[in-house]
């Protein structure tokens, strides 16, 4: 590596499910850090503690998925339901978008729905 901006660069790409920084003064490249299950920070704050011991979880994104997905949290335990509630000038504003993109998945019954709310006079 030539440096420690290389060393983070190839660090985010790699999405490692353990990154140690072993660094005299790691707090102070935790930002530098985008894609890690886990930061473990100094010779003192190495991985098995935070297997084992002084960790939330041992459940940690594997084989880059740390690109996209975080370690098991009191998040994953939560339920949650999305709401969709839009007005006329939305269903407008946002529906033959929609409408396009339904008809490029080929989901030719959801475009459908779109246009015919649309051209619908009952709004």
């Amino acid at each position: 590596m030539a440096d420690l901006d290389e060393a983070f660069a190839l660090a985010n790409a790699f999405a490692p499910e353990h990154l140690c920084l072993l660094l005299q003064e790691p707090w102070q490249h935790v930002g530098k850090v985008r894609n890690a299950g886990g930061i473990f920070l100094g010779e003192r704050s190495f991985e098995v503690l935070g297997d084992y011991a002084a960790g939330p979880s041992h459940i940690m994104p594997t084989g880059g998925t740390a690109r996209y997905a975080s370690p098991v949290n009191v998040d994953d335990f939560r339920k949650i339901i999305s709401l969709v509630g839009l007005n006329e000038a939305a269903l407008r504003r946002i529906g033959p978008a929609a409408a396009r993109l339904a008809e490029a998945e080929g989901l030719t019954g959801h475009a459908a729905a779109v246009r015919v709310r649309l051209e619908s006079s009952e709004f």
